[in-house]
């Protein structure tokens, strides 16, 4: 039996990847302030000329690659096995424990982000949390 969890939480996963990923690759100087505020935005930016285009050109790149990544979970939504909907669900659990924990030991390093990186730690929990539940679900719907 195929999950409707399944495909819900790939849909709002894909739309915050896809318009993430587009905010980043169009709009990165007002994302950063909007995320960061107008201090730390410009330090994060850079100084230099040359600073500010090698920046620009890594959140660009950084943006497409997060709005592939939208795009391939809109795909994967529209697997129908339930197999497979397990597996992705733990690696996706996976990704998100480990983004977490890079936040933590990296992120946190950084005096420019200041807290910043609690709130994404956060953000990283959750996401991870509604796979999680996925998963406790999925199996709930198995094994009874």
């Amino acid at each position: 039996m195929v999950s409707a969890g399944f495909f819900i939480i790939c849909t709002v996963h894909s739309a915050v990847a896809l318009t993430s990923g587009a905010l980043m690759m169009f709009y990165s100087d007002e994302f950063f302030v909007f995320s960061h505020g107008e201090a730390q935005a410009t330090k994060l930016l850079g100084s230099t000329q040359h600073d500010r285009l090698l920046i620009r050109t890594s959140h660009s790149f950084s943006g497409l690659l997060l709005f592939a990544v939208g795009f391939f979970l809109f795909m994967v939504a529209f697997v129908k096995d339930v197999d497979f909907h397990a597996f992705f669900a733990k690696g996706c659990v996976l990704l998100h424990v480990a983004m977490a924990v890079w936040r933590i030991y990296f992120d946190s390093k950084i005096e420019v982000l200041g807290h910043a990186w609690l709130r994404l730690v956060v953000g990283d929990i959750a996401l991870g949390v509604s796979w999680v539940l996925f998963l406790v679900y999925s199996w709930r719907e198995k094994y009874d």
